[in-house]
């Protein structure tokens, strides 16, 4: 068994896919590799559609047939670190979002990227990015919401989020964004 849970966690999860699916990981590999897609998205995507996979473990594997780590972190501090060089001062806020978030359930997952946090529990529920040298901003995955000045719609900004809220003050970090942070958290439950 690896002493790394995270490399663990894969190596269980491509071998579930393997029993679950009747191929294995070679043939996976095989048929991403020649697909004619580039993007991964769109990898995802027709492995879903084609395949009838679930998302997590489309995704999981385009990322290990790809070899892109920027799902798993060796050293997950080290990613955050490199997302705030240069952007100290929004450490400092996401580390206080950060702690309020906690609070919400033992089951809240904080997964670094290269560019972003993703907050999961079953799903996930926000993303915490260090979007310029001076705003901070939150996506949010939540229903029945209606945009407002500081909760806008998400656009095209991120498509994994229904919402966004720019942070460019630590003041702009009140009891309404909690509040909608900890909504996001309940329906992902």
């Amino acid at each position: 068994m690896s002493s790394d849970p995270i490399k663990q966690a894969i190596a269980n999860q491509l071998q579930n896919l393997e029993a679950s699916s009747g191929k294995k990981i070679a043939e996976w590999s095989s048929i991403i590799n020649n697909c004619g897609l580039e993007k991964h998205g769109q990898m995802v995507s027709m492995l879903k559609e084609k395949y009838g996979l679930g998302h997590g473990n489309a995704n999981m594997l385009v990322h290990h047939v790809k070899q892109s780590s920027s799902h798993v972190a060796e050293n997950e501090n080290e990613l955050v670190t490199e997302q705030y060089k240069g952007k100290e001062v929004l450490k400092g806020w996401y580390d206080a979002l950060a702690e309020k978030i906690k609070s919400f359930g033992s089951d809240v997952e904080f997964s670094p990227k290269k560019a972003y946090v993703s907050l999961r529990r079953k799903k996930q529920f926000a993303l915490i990015q260090p979007s310029t040298k001076t705003r901070l901003d939150i996506g949010l995955n939540i229903k029945g919401v209606e945009p407002t000045q500081k909760l806008e719609a998400s656009g095209s900004w991120n498509a994994m989020c229904t919402h966004r809220v720019k942070v460019e003050q630590e003041k702009d970090i009140d009891n309404e964004v909690i509040e909608w942070l900890k909504r996001a958290y309940e329906q992902a439950g």
